[in-house]
Order: structure tokens, then C-alpha cells, then sequence
């Protein structure tokens, strides 16, 4: 019962019930895979103490994690970045670092534990908070932005507090020789001596093998990339390029290991280098799959690591100082936030996903048990904390979606919206990348137009461009007014968010009954909300460009040009008279498959539109026979790209 065998299913079995639970619930996968590590572990019992050296092995989906980060970060984005990693990264380390250090002296502990403990806790769990900020789409953030470049400074830091925490060590188990190099006489990782690269060498020799290895990986990424893939690509077998992605990323952390640094770091600067290369999606879609499986097993491992009976021989105390920690770590990253300006709902994001202990924590606790810089009890202790506020990390997130709710209502308000001192033709709400179309169309037509957008980032974005916008809320009716709603004729409705995009239409046609609506639907299901909100027309996102894709295709199977205009006028007309006899139909409390009337319609409308289309086609065919004309044109086009 104990093979490796039935262990993997019982991974994999408490992976596939919870994971899928737990995101049904709207938890988040990383709390579905922490329950399930607990539900398997402490609680059952079918874990044991495998599951501390799986986490070993699980660690590698953090550095595949960082390694696809760096995929997505040019050299240049990385430089852009440079502030952020110094300033904000370096003060949340050290001001964090400090706080704990002083309060752990207060709570009576030596003043080298306290800095040990000020320098493990100070740290933050990459692999949750990275994958927890992916699955809600908050990566491109502001705020997610910040958390990224303290992230990946803290990453930095594991190098100088790993040099700092022999320092710290109260036992006989470290000296220096003579010329400077540090000798660990007695230390348990004595086994990986063997493969250290630094190993008893002086600082300057340190210096300069570290930087000859991170030198290694720049060049190799920039000059071997392009050769072995081509050789990998002669052997035309599709697992290679996944064995070649998989050796790059083990053979990068390696290097790292054994110069003493950070394998996440290493390969993150190995994805930066490669984020220009054309390999760079090939190595992305082979390395995902290992990186989601592998960051799953790492926090199951988490749960199933945690050690319940220490935590219920002292619970309030542990979780009195677990709640202390979170609240420490947030107070301060919120005075950082606000320090360097981001706005309310990105401050509370910023602050919330960084709030809890990380998994180098166990690392370093680990290291400094070896070195004598703990002691076990306190080690223990530690261990607890760190897993504790990692498990409560996936309700943070989820007490930042209720509040992020809230926000939406008032974070446009927090910065005082523009005066609005001009009055247009039409009025554009939202200013993306659909409204930002509409309006040089309207405006090169030479109409005049006010543009609304409650991002303060894009608005300036666009003055800088020349284009002007205002900045405030287009859902407030104060600031439609102050646009001229009362006299203008078109509100293009371009906002992001249904709920919002839906409230703004019924508010604009309460104020405005007869003002022409044009709005912006996601999907079908939007189409039927708008419709009834009032919206005159009613523009799906991908709707129109579907159209044209779906027309080229006609073109290249033969039909011409005409026969697929015809075609794709045919299927526009009809679909935009279904779409709006079944928004008739429509109930919004009862599923389109639970509603009788609308699925009949539905069929009914399909049968048409098939009925409709042989009716043309033959009409067509008759009218070429009368003519003379081929049946199917099979003239060489040239191709067309859609603008």
C-alpha cells in the first residue's frame, strides 16, 4: 500500500475531487489544493512523510512559473522595471524585515533569532500568489505589476540572507580560514558539497564564478538557442522539443544550485533573455502543462505537510501570531502602496497578496536549523506560521474580490474626475482598444466626440498621443450631463464589465429616451441584457470579424468574391433578426435550455437561415446558367488582410 503507485493516485484523486469543488465555489484552484493536501494528510493519514520530499520535487513548478514569466518580459520591460525592483521591492524587504525583527525581540526572543526570524518571515510565497494572480486575470494590473517586482526582488534577497544566516549561528558549526573563505565544518547538507561550484573558495572567487554561470545563461540563451533547436527539429518528433524545454529549465536550476543562487532566479533571467526569440510560444505550450501539475503537487504537499498536532498542542497562540504576521506584512505594504501612489484598488491588492510567509521560508528555516541559527522549537514554530498563512492566503484573495466589488463603485471617484469642459456629436464611454477605433473613425469623418473613461492610466495614455479624454466614471450621471448627453446624438457604450456596460445603457436611456445607443455586448447573453436595457445596436465583440475570417475562407474554398459577400451578407442579416426575435424570448433568471419558447424559436430560426441558403444558391445557379458564367470562380486570389 505504500508504493509509489498508490500514492500517485491518491495525489492525483484528491487533486481531480477538490480542485474542481473548490474553483465551482469560486475559492480559487490554490485553496482546492491546499484542502486536499490537508484532507489527505493530517486528517486520513494516507500521506506520510513523503510528502516532504515530493515537495522537493514540486518545487520545480515554481521555477518553470518564473521561467514562463520571464518568456513574457522583454530585456527592456525588465530595465522599465528597475525602480520598482530597487525601490519598492528593496524598502518592502527591509522595512518588513525590520517590523518582524522588532517584534520578535519584543515577544523576549535573542536578538539573532529575531533577525533570523524577521529575514524568513519577511518573504512572500511566489507560487501562490503568482498562480492565484494568473487565474484571476490581475497579472497585468497595476497592482499585480507591483506584486510581480516584489516577488521576484524577494527572490534576490534569498542570496544575501543565506550569506547573512551563518552569521547568525549560535553553534560551533561554522569558521572562516584564514583567507576568507567560509568552511561549514559540520553542516547536514555536507552531501551537496560535492556538486558547489563556490565551495571554499574566497569572496572575489564567489563573485566571479556567480557571475561567469549568470553570464553563461545570457550567452547560451542568445547564441545555442537557435542551433539546437534546429537540430532537435531534424529528428521531427514532437516530444523532443517538450525533453529539450524540460533540459533547459533542470539543467538552468542546476547551474544555479550549484553557484549557491536562486534556480527560480536563474531561469527567469534564462525566460527574459529568450522573450524575443521565436521559440519563445514553442517553449511556453510545452512547459505549461508541467508547470500547472507541478505547482499543484506543491501545495498539496503544503497541506499535507502541515503538522496539526503541534498546531492543537498551542493553537490560539499559533494562529494569534499567523493573524499578526498577516496584519504586519499588509499594514506595511498598504503604507508602501500608498507611498508610491497606486491607486485604492490596486493598493488593497498589493497589499492582500503579499501578506502571508513563503515557501523559501521553509528553506531558510531548514538552512538555519542546520547552521544552529535556530533553534528545533522555534524552527517548528516557524514551520507552522509559514504554512498557516499560506493556507490562509487563498481568503484574502477572496475577501479582495468583495471589496474589489465595492471599489468599482468608488475607485473613480477617489481621484477627483476631470472638469468636463466640452460638449460632441457623440459620446464614446470607455476608451480601449474598441472605443479607441470608433472614436478615430467618427472624428475622421469629421464629427466631434467626448470621451469618458474611468482608467486614469489610459486617459493619460491618449493625451499623450493627442487624442483628448476625460477622466471620471461614465456611469455617473453627473459627469453624462456634464458631456452633453442632452444634446448629443450617438452614446457609443465601450466600458469594460457586463454589469457596468448594462447599468450604463438603462441610466442613459432614463435620461435620454430618444438619445441612438450603440453598445459593446461580450457575448450573446449580453446582447439579450443590453436589448432589454435599451441599447439600439449592439455590436458583439467578435462578431464582425468572425464574419470577415469566415469570408476568406468561402473565397479560398472556391466560392468568389461575390458569392462569399452574398454568403456572409445572408448569414449577417438573418442572425442580427434571430438575435433579436429570441432576445423577445429571453428570461433572465431561466437558462436559454430550461426555456422552452426560446429553444423553439432557436430551431425554428436554424431551419430558415438553411432554407434561406439554398433558396439563393439556387437562384444563383439559375441566374449563371442564363449568363454563361462558371458555376465557381477559380481565379488565383491574392490574399487580403482585414485592417
Amino acid at each position: 500500500m505504500d508504493s509509489f503507485l498508490f500514492q500517485a493516485t491518491i495525489y492525483l484523486g484528491a487533486a481531480v475531487i477538490a480542485v474542481p469543488l473548490a474553483a465551482r465555489l469560486g475559492l480559487g484552484s490554490v485553496l482546492g489544493y491546499l484542502a486536499a493536501g490537508i484532507v489527505i494528510g493530517p486528517i486520513f493519514g494516507l500521506v506520510g512523510n513523503e510528502s516532504e520530499d515530493l515537495q522537493h520535487f514540486a518545487e520545480f513548478g515554481v521555477v518553470m512559473m518564473l521561467f514562463l514569466i520571464g518568456l513574457e518580459l522583454t530585456p527592456r520591460t525588465l530595465w522599465d522595471m528597475r525602480l520598482k525592483l530597487l525601490g519598492l521591492g528593496g524598502m518592502q524587504v527591509l522595512l518588513t524585515g525590520a517590523a518582524l525583527t522588532g517584534l520578535a525581540y519584543l515577544m523576549n526572543e535573542t536578538l539573532f533569532d529575531s533577525i533570523a526570524i524577521g529575514m524568513i518571515l519577511a518573504l512572500s510565497s511566489t507560487a501562490i500568489v503568482l498562480q492565484t494572480l494568473t487565474e484571476k486575470n490581475l497579472v497585468q494590473t497595476q497592482g499585480g505589476r507591483n506584486v510581480f517586482a516584489v516577488l521576484l526582488t524577494q527572490d534576490i534577497a534569498v542570496i544575501p540572507m543565506l550569506a547573512l544566516l551563518p552569521l547568525l549561528a549560535t553553534k560551533q558549526l561554522v569558521h572562516f580560514s584564514p583567507d576568507g573563505s567560509m568552511l561549514r565544518a559540520h553542516d547536514n547538507n555536507d552531501h551537496h558539497a560535492a556538486f558547489s561550484l563556490v565551495e571554499g573558495l574566497p569572496g572575489w572567487g564567489v563573485t566571479l564564478v556567480t557571475l561567469g554561470a549568470v553570464l553563461a545563461i545570457i550567452l547560451a540563451g542568445v547564441f545555442l538557442t537557435k542551433p539546437v533547436f534546429r537540430y532537435i527539429h531534424q529528428a521531427k518528433l514532437r516530444e523532443m522539443y517538450t525533453a529539450l524545454a524540460l533540459l533547459m529549465v533542470v539543467a538552468i536550476a542546476v547551474l544555479m544550485e550549484m553557484v549557491g543562487l536562486s534556480p527560480a532566479l536563474g531561469t527567469f533571467l534564462a525566460g527574459v533573455v529568450l522573450a524575443n526569440s521565436e521559440f519563445r510560444h514553442e517553449l511556453e505550450s510545452d512547459l505549461e502543462p508541467f508547470k500547472g501539475l507541478l505547482l499543484g503537487l506543491f501545495f498539496i504537499t503544503v497541506g499535507a505537510g502541515f503538522d496539526v498536532s503541534a498546531f492543537f498542542a498551542d493553537p490560539v497562540r499559533i494562529m494569534s501570531l499567523t493573524l499578526l504576521l498577516i496584519a504586519v506584512k499588509v499594514g506595511i505594504l498598504y503604507a508602501l502602496a500608498t507611498f508610491w501612489r497606486l491607486r485604492s484598488e490596486n493598493r488593497w491588492l498589493f497589499a492582500l497578496s503579499l501578506g502571508q510567509a513563503g515557501e523559501f521560508g521553509f528553506v531558510l528555516v531548514s538552512f538555519a536549523l542546520g547552521l544552529g541559527a535556530l533553534s528545533p522549537g522555534l524552527g517548528q514554530k516557524l514551520i507552522l506560521i509559514i504554512a498557516l498563512s499560506m493556507l490562509i492566503t487563498p481568503l484574502l484573495f477572496i475577501y479582495y474580490e468583495h471589496r474589489r466589488k465595492k471599489l468599482d463603485l468608488t475607485d473613480a471617484e477617489e481621484v477627483a474626475a476631470d472638469e468636463i469642459d466640452e460638449q460632441g456629436t457623440v459620446i464614446i464611454a470607455g476608451i480601449g482598444r474598441f472605443g479607441q477605433v470608433v472614436n478615430r473613425l467618427v472624428q475622421s469623418a469629421g464629427f466631434s466626440t467626448v470621451i469618458l473613461d474611468s482608467d486614469l492610466e489610459t486617459v493619460q495614455m491618449m493625451r499623450k498621443f493627442g487624442f483628448k479624454g476625460f477622466f471620471g466614471d461614465p456611469t455617473r450621471p453627473d459627469l453624462l450631463k456634464a458631456a452633453g448627453i442632452q444634446s448629443a446624438k450617438v452614446l457609443v457604450v465601450a466600458v469594460d464589465g457586463r454589469e457596468k456596460a448594462t447599468k450604463l445603457v438603462k441610466d442613459a436611456r432614463k435620461m435620454r429616451p430618444d438619445i441612438h445607443i450603440v453598445a459593446r455586448a461580450r457575448d450573446r447573453q449580453h446582447v439579450y441584457e443590453l436589448y432589454a436595457a435599451g441599447a439600439d445596436d449592439i455590436v458583439r465583440e467578435l462578431f464582425d470579424s468572425s464574419l470577415r475570417a469566415g469570408r476568406y475562407a468561402l473565397e479560398n474554398l472556391g466560392l468568389s468574391e461575390y458569392e462569399a459577400a452574398e454568403a456572409e451578407a445572408v448569414f449577417y442579416h438573418h442572425d442580427r433578426s434571430m438575435m433579436k426575435e429570441l432576445a423577445e424570448l429571453w428570461r433572465p433568471d431561466l437558462p436559454p435550455t430550461q426555456n422552452g419558447a426560446y429553444m423553439k424559436k432557436a430551431q425554428e430560426l436554424n431551419s430558415e437561415l438553411e432554407l434561406s441558403i439554398e433558396s439563393r444558391e439556387r437562384a444563383m445557379e439559375q441566374i449563371k446558367d442564363k449568363i454563361g458564367e462558371p458555376r465557381k470562380s477559380d481565379a488565383p486570389k491574392s490574399p487580403q488582410a482585414d485592417g
